[in-house]
């Protein structure tokens, strides 16, 4: 993998006043409440990285962006730093991989992470993967738009992830906060190690979100993080679409 630098279902209750029925501009939903995440269209484009194959294990999850060569995940930048041989298994459930198995050919940091900074602002990066007989992985399960500039909590997301301890996602929707001005927040319990990476997705189908950042996420389960999407991610998004 090359590697390119840049300057039984589950449900678990989140105790907070979000976590009672409400309305947002993507539609109604209990909010702050995690469940397992259905196979569906939405849900192929999230998947789990393993180093090696299958039967390494899980270890971070990413999730498909659009791009021109249609070959683009996005996830965090702590999830690229251990290198190796890396693969991406796009709606991977229960040790299947329904839409193949992707090989990771480059991965894409920004200056502010690589080279040792670890910028918690920095923490966005975005993996090219293998075509396989000529077709990208967006062909294959279609891909959301990598959104920059959004207002934190302008509409609610919803977060899909997966837990090292599962072979099958979780998911939670609710409304994000602001952290401070680089970063943001969300209440949704349950997303513990091997969530990284998770996309958050507004109601227009745009990732403006990524789980990571502040503490690499969060030092709990239940509040989890990402980096505002700013122009550092906007730069860094064109780099590895323009290849």
């Amino acid at each position: 993998m090359t590697r390119i630098s840049l300057l039984g279902a589950v449900v678990l209750l989140a105790v907070t006043s979000s976590s009672s029925l409400a309305v947002a501009d993507d539609g109604p939903g209990p909010f702050g409440v995690t469940v397992d995440a259905p196979a569906s269209a939405a849900t192929a484009r999230v998947g789990a990285f393993f180093r090696g194959g299958l039967g390494g294990g899980h270890f971070c999850t990413g999730s498909v962006v659009r791009s021109e060569g249609r070959d683009l995940v996005v996830t965090a930048a702590h999830c690229l730093d251990g290198g190796g041989d890396l693969v991406f298994v796009p709606g991977y459930r229960g040790g299947d991989a329904p839409y193949g198995v992707w090989k990771v050919e480059k991965s894409y940091v920004s200056g502010g992470w690589d080279g040792g900074e670890r910028g918690e602002d920095s923490d966005v990066a975005f993996a090219r993967v293998e075509r396989k007989g000529g077709r990208g992985v967006q062909d294959v399960v279609g891909g959301n738009v990598f959104a920059a500039h959004r207002a934190t909590g302008a509409t609610a997301v919803t977060v899909t992830g997966y837990p090292k301890s599962r072979s099958t996602p979780i998911t939670c929707t609710n409304k994000p906060t602001a952290h401070n001005s680089t970063q943001q927040r969300i209440a949704c319990p349950g997303f513990s190690g091997g969530t990284s990476g998770s996309p958050w997705v507004n109601g227009d189908g745009e990732v403006v979100g990524v789980l990571g950042g502040h503490e690499e996420g969060g030092a709990t389960d239940d509040i989890s993080y990402s980096v505002v999407f700013g122009d550092e991610a906007v730069r860094l998004y064109r780099a590895a679409d323009g290849e």
